[in-house]
């Protein structure tokens, strides 16, 4: 042995197989639990906003989840583990989390009454909500059918970077309203706006690839 150079092994080398065949969906199905108790936190009932403190739980719950979605995979394919089980739960667990959080921010504990109607503290407006959810249910639907016939559907780099957007302004949202005390007047809340434009831009531009893939597809 070379001085001062260790050759113990590293923590995953003493992991059974067994163990590496769990690891990954018990990641996964922890994303569900996490975004569970995400939703919780953010439905406590306070008057015109979440109370601050469940604000910056809610953010790092979310950033929690994310870091399993970006983990699971990894180690699947690392250990040449990947399940069908893995396969149908994690773009499920992705698909909760994310629409959820954006159901919740779209929601009526984020809204400030006003003369001119409800001001969305979170920047998030419903119909942004059901752009992003169409954009789910559409490429979903043509990866089933592209699939259906065999052809391969995997993700583009384009859902990847879709992906990183909305998991990155979820909680830059509950972060900025944190430090706003949901104050309107204060600029955080006005940046929230533009996030959440940000994001359900990216959302409906993703789709854009798959579409012109699936017609590839097709022939």
């Amino acid at each position: 042995m070379v001085l001062g150079v260790s050759h113990a092994p590293l923590p995953c080398a003493v992991l059974s197989p067994y163990a590496k065949s769990r690891i990954p969906n018990a990641l996964t199905v922890s994303r569900v639990a996490l975004a569970g108790v995400f939703f919780a936190v953010l439905s406590l009932p306070a008057p015109g906003l979440p109370p601050s403190w469940s604000l910056w739980a809610g953010a790092a719950i979310f950033v929690l989840a994310a870091l399993t979605d970006a983990l699971d995979g990894r180690l699947a394919r690392k250990w040449n583990v990947v399940s069908r089980f893995g396969r149908i739960l994690d773009p499920f667990a992705d698909k909760v989390l994310v629409l959820g959080a954006f159901v919740m921010l779209a929601g009526p504990a984020f809204a400030r009454p006003g003369a001119d109607g409800p001001t969305m503290l979170s920047g998030v407006a419903p119909w942004m909500t059901v752009v992003i959810l169409a954009r789910e249910l559409l490429v979903t639907s043509l990866r089933g059918l592209a699939e259906g016939q065999g052809a391969d559907f995997s993700a583009l780099k384009a859902g990847k970077l879709k992906m990183i957007v909305q998991s990155a302004a979820i909680p830059i949202i509950l972060v900025l309203l944190a430090l706003s005390a949901g104050d309107p007047g204060v600029p955080l809340v006005r940046a929230n706006a533009w996030v959440a434009w940000a994001v359900t831009a990216v959302t409906a531009w993703s789709a854009v690839p798959y579409v012109m893939k699936a017609r590839r597809v097709r022939g």
